[in-house]
C-alpha cells in the first residue's frame, strides 16, 4: 500500500477524534460556558448536522479542484473549526468552530475514498479504503480516550489544540506524499448529479443509513445501559468504548479484506449477524462478561460493512464517484441521527435501555433485506440482452470517464 494512504489515515484520525472526544468532554465545556449539559449537546448535533450537509456542499464547490488540492483545503477548514473551538470565548463561537470543522468531515472521507481506490490496482481499491478508514477507527481506541484524559487532566481548550496539531500533520502529509493524480477529463458537476439517478447507488446510501444506523441506535445509550443495566461503574464506560473501537478496528480491517474478493456476499454476513448480535444484546446487557464482548462484536460486524459499502457506491457510481461517495460518508451520519432519535423514543416510551438494541436490529435487518434487492436487481439488470438500470453506453461512458 503506497505512503499516501498514511498521510489520508492521519488527517482520518484527526477527523474522528474531534468527533467523537466532545461526547465526553461536554461536562467540563457545559461547566465553562455556564450552560446546560442538553444545551452543550448542541455541540454534537451541530456536528453530526455541519457534516450531513457539508458533504455535498464541499464536494460539489471542489468539483473544479484537483483532488490533493482540496484534500489540503479540506485538512485547513479542519484547523481553523478545531482552533476555533480550543480558542472560542463564547459557547456560540464554539458551536461555530464545531460546524467550521465538520464540513470537512463528508467531503475528506469522501473525495479521500475516491483517490485511495486511483492509488492501488483494481483488485485492492476496497484495501485501500479501509486502510483509509483505519485512522477513524484508531481514533476511537487511541485518540478519543487519550483525548477525553487529557481534557478531563488539563483543560478541553487543550484537547482541541492537539487535534488541530493533528490536522497539520495530515495537512503536512498529504502534501508530500499524495501524489498529484491527473484530474478526470469531461467530469462536470452535471455528471456528478447524474450518478446520484442510478438505482444502486441509492440502494447503497439506504444500506449505510439502515446498517450503521443499526449500530448507533445501541452505541448512542451505551453509558445508561452498562451502568444501569450490566451493572458498571460509571468510570468503565470510557474503557468499553475502547473494546467497541478495538471491534471497529477489526471489523473495518477485515471488510476491507474481503470486499474485493466477496463483496455481496460480505454484507449478507455482516449485516445479517449485526442484526442478530443486536437482538441479543437486550438479553446479554444483563451480564457484564457478556455484554462487553457484545459491545466488541457490535463494533467489529457494524464496521466491517464500511469498505464493502463505500466500494459498492464508488462502483455503482461510473465515472462520476466523488459526490456520491461523499454523500454516502453523509448518510453514515444520518443514520448515526435518526438511530439516536428512535432509540430515544422507546426509551421515553418506557421500555428500558436496552430497547434501543430493537431498534438497531430492526434497522440491520433492513438493511439486509435491501441488499438482497440490490443484488437481484443487479442479475436482473445483467441478464442478457437486458440494459442496466442507471447505464449509459459503452461510447458515452468512456467519454464521460476518461
Amino acid at each position: 500500500m503506497p505512503l499516501a494512504l498514511l498521510a489520508l489515515a492521519t488527517g482520518a484520525f484527526g477527523i474522528g477524534t474531534t468527533e467523537f472526544v466532545i461526547m465526553g468532554l461536554l461536562p467540563e465545556v457545559a461547566g465553562d460556558f455556564g450552560v446546560s449539559i442538553p444545551t452543550a449537546g448542541y455541540l454534537v448535533t451541530g456536528y453530526a448536522l455541519g457534516v450531513m450537509f457539508g458533504a455535498p456542499l464541499m464536494t460539489v464547490l471542489g468539483t473544479r479542484i484537483p483532488r490533493k488540492r482540496m484534500l489540503m483545503l479540506l485538512m485547513g477548514l479542519f484547523i481553523v473549526g478545531n482552533l476555533l473551538s480550543a480558542l472560542a470565548p463564547t459557547f456560540g463561537l464554539m458551536l461555530i468552530g464545531r460546524v467550521v470543522a465538520s464540513l470537512a468531515h463528508g467531503a475528506f472521507f469522501g473525495i479521500g475514498s475516491v483517490v485511495a481506490a486511483d492509488l492501488v490496482a483494481p483488485d485492492r481499491r476496497a484495501g485501500a479504503i479501509a486502510l483509509m478508514f483505519t485512522g477513524l477507527t484508531v481514533a476511537n481506541v487511541v485518540g478519543v480516550p487519550l483525548g477525553t484524559l487529557v481534557g478531563q487532566s488539563v483543560g478541553w481548550r487543550v484537547t482541541f489544540g492537539i487535534v488541530a496539531a493533528l490536522g497539520v500533520v495530515g495537512l503536512a502529509g498529504i502534501a508530500g506524499l499524495v501524489p498529484d493524480l491527473p484530474r478526470a477529463e469531461g467530469v462536470r458537476l452535471r455528471h456528478e448529479l447524474a450518478a446520484l439517478k442510478n438505482v444502486q447507488v441509492l440502494l447503497a446510501m439506504a444500506m449505510t443509513v439502515l446498517g450503521f444506523g443499526g449500530v448507533f441506535a445501541a452505541v448512542t445509550y451505551i453509558a445508561p445501559m452498562m451502568t444501569h443495566v450490566a451493572g458498571f461503574a460509571d468510570g468503565s464506560v470510557t474503557w468499553l468504548l475502547v473494546l467497541f473501537g478495538l471491534g471497529m478496528v477489526g471489523g473495518n480491517l477485515i471488510g476491507g479484506r474481503y470486499a474485493d474478493r466477496a463483496l455481496m456476499p460480505l454484507l449478507y454476513l455482516s449485516l445479517g449477524a449485526l442484526a442478530v448480535v443486536l437482538a441479543l444484546f437486550t438479553l446479554t446487557a444483563h451480564d457484564k462478561a457478556a455484554a462487553a464482548v457484545t459491545l466488541t462484536l457490535v463494533g467489529a460486524l457494524g464496521f466491517a460493512t464500511v469498505p464493502p459499502l463505500q466500494k459498492r457506491v464508488l462502483d455503482q457510481a461510473h465515472g462520476a464517484p466523488t459526490l456520491a461517495s461523499a454523500l454516502n460518508i453523509g448518510a453514515f451520519n444520518l443514520g448515526n441521527a435518526l438511530s439516536a432519535w428512535l432509540g430515544g423514543l422507546v426509551i421515553g416510551a418506557g421500555l428500558g435501555y436496552t430497547a434501543p438494541n430493537w431498534v438497531g436490529a430492526a434497522l440491520a435487518a433492513s438493511a439486509l433485506a435491501l441488499a438482497f434487492v440490490s443484488a437481484a436487481l443487479e442479475r436482473r439488470d445483467t441478464a442478457p440482452g437486458t440494459p442496466a438500470v442507471g447505464s449509459v453506453p459503452t461510447e458515452r461512458r468512456t467519454v464521460v470517464t476518461h
